[in-house]
């Protein structure tokens, strides 16, 4: 009798929960992980700042399916352009897509098309050394920045403008982006946030952690509406966020050589320049003075509101939601569950939570998959590996990222910095591709 094969694609948190929990069952299975970076952990490698090196430990902990013979890193193949849902789907019992969510949304403003206008996603790959923007260039010559957005991306991407080059020096960015970086002409970081102080998004931690920046100070525009008594928060969150903002608001300037502006009751109205972004046509939400507007000059606008899914080949998907419809993770079409098929993570709830939040999504997943194979028989199938060989398609493994892994390590050495990554496709698959 033939052990059930399954394909989980996508290789971040949301698809290496989902294999931990289909092992954590003990049930006779093998599992490929199919990527198409050649490199694991996705969002926690790609999206975590550089400056959060606690939070990217969890990889620790993501890796460890592949201590098992059962389970196999498929890296550098892309569904879609290199095996088609069609072919995923005969070579296993069941496809789970965790592959997240990639897109930026957009503002719906005039001029937000105008060159200097990046979704933060763009920029945060950027500075991650994502393959995907190896060709990419930041010469962050502007000496105003507006960033949108109440969340933690938007903290993040201002904390990196924030910086100093020499405060970076020891996380992994790549060392084009470092040079990048130590010759950024930015001065004013402007976070344009819709709502009050105590609707923010952002977590206690991340927003506490612009204190911690050596060359900046943190100025806060509450719009005349206050910041807020803490002790009236209904949740510690929010009490938490109070407290830091008060801090700020009540810390005199340093003369610090950048500042990070926290503008409350702010929207951008209009994107305004003529060839390229020069100035945002702000408008004010609330506080003391609602409907008024005023001009922010910036030369770079970054849009942190949030990601969308992309449709997938061969699987339904919702335009309003941005994910793949869904029960439980049994992908739906119509109110019809299409067998063998799941989702994790992004494409199943949408973009929110944290990294752990994928660890309960994962397990829902894994359970509905071994609900539905449980007593089923389970026929030969050709090797997805096999497939990709007759093609001639250069892929990665296990291996070959814990080479390429060993790399970026003595890469860093080498200039007295940590790991450093290796970012553009072609040098990494110099390390990490696997025997034809």
């Amino acid at each position: 009798m033939n052990d059930p094969r399954i394909a989980v694609i996508g290789s971040g948190p949301s698809g290496l929960y989902t294999v931990a929990a289909l092992l954590a069952s003990g049930q006779p299975l093998h599992v490929d992980v199919i990527d198409r970076l050649p490199t694991p952990y996705g969002l926690v490698r790609y999206g975590v700042a550089p400056d959060h090196a606690t939070m990217k430990t969890v990889t620790r902990v993501l890796a460890k399916p592949f201590a098992q013979d059962r389970v196999r890193f498929v890296g550098n193949v892309e569904v879609g352009r290199d095996l088609t849902h069609d072919e995923l789907a005969s070579c296993y019992d069941a496809v789970v897509y965790a592959s997240g969510t990639e897109r930026d949304r957009g503002l719906d403003i005039p001029g937000a098309d105008l060159p200097g206008v990046v979704g933060a996603g763009e920029f945060v790959r950027w500075y991650n050394g994502h393959p995907d923007a190896a060709g990419t260039d930041f010469p962050l010559e502007a000496e105003q920045v507006v960033v949108v957005g109440a969340g933690n991306v938007a903290l993040d991407v201002a904390r990196v403008l924030g910086r100093t080059a020499d405060e970076l020096r020891d996380t992994d960015v790549p060392a084009r982006v470092l040079a990048d970086l130590a010759r950024s002409a930015v001065r004013d970081v402007h976070i344009l946030i819709r709502r009050g102080p105590a609707d923010v998004k952002f977590t206690p931690a991340e927003l506490f952690q612009l204190s911690e920046l050596a060359e900046a100070d943190v100025v806060v525009h509450d719009g005349g509406g206050g910041i807020g008594d803490p002790e009236l928060a209904p949740d510690k969150r929010v009490r938490l966020n109070l407290k830091t903002l008060r801090t700020f608001a009540g810390t005199p300037a340093r003369g610090r050589s950048r500042r990070i502006h926290l503008r409350f009751h702010c929207a951008p109205a209009e994107i305004r320049g003529t060839d390229r972004v020069e100035g945002v046509l702000v408008r004010r939400t609330g506080g003391e003075m609602p409907g008024e507007s005023f001009v922010l000059p910036a030369g770079l606008v970054l849009t942190a509101v949030g990601f969308r899914g992309a449709p997938l080949d061969g699987l339904p998907f919702s335009e309003a939601s941005g994910t793949v419809p869904n029960e439980a993770g049994r992908v739906l079409s119509g109110q019809t569950v299409v067998p063998g098929v799941y989702v994790a993570g992004w494409l199943k709830r949408g973009p929110s939570g944290i990294i752990g939040t994928n660890r309960p999504d994962g397990a829902e997943t894994a359970a509905a998959v071994l609900a539905d194979l449980a007593g089923r028989a389970v026929p030969a199938r050709p090797d997805v590996v096999g497939l990709l060989a007759a093609r001639n398609r250069s892929r990665s493994d296990w291996a070959g990222w814990l080479r390429l892994e060993e790399y970026e390590g003595a890469l860093g050495a080498a200039d007295g910095r940590g790991r450093v990554k290796v970012h553009d496709l072609e040098s990494m698959l110099r390390y990490c591709a696997a025997p034809v």
